[in-house]
């Protein structure tokens, strides 16, 4: 794994999120509640972006077909047998660090 620069404090705001490309992926960076948390930025219902989507009490819903994935864990509200990738998050300097798995050269 290896932290990786993918936005910056000011860019998010409480219960909100982004999308970020990084490496050829999408990412979904929120803010839920004040605590900030990163998932794969694709919905695997039906490939919605789940960056563009909205945060309601700590879920980020796709804005395709309202979607719920718990933030924290990744997990789906609508079918558990669905979920996207967590990565940690740490902010240094007002960047917001995303611990990513290494891409292979």
């Amino acid at each position: 794994m290896a932290w990786t620069k993918l936005a910056s404090i000011g860019e998010l705001q409480r219960d909100s999120v982004i999308e970020v490309e990084h490496g050829g992926e999408l990412f979904a960076i929120c803010n839920a509640g004040g605590e900030l948390r990163a998932m794969g930025g694709v919905c695997p219902h039906e490939g919605g972006p789940l960056g563009q989507g909205t945060v309601i009490q700590g879920m980020v819903v796709c804005p395709w077909h309202m979607w719920e994935f718990d933030s924290k864990s990744g997990a789906c509200l609508v079918d558990d047998r669905m979920g996207v990738p967590v990565y940690a998050v740490k902010v240094e300097g007002g960047a917001v660090l995303v611990d990513l798995p290494e891409q292979d050269a």
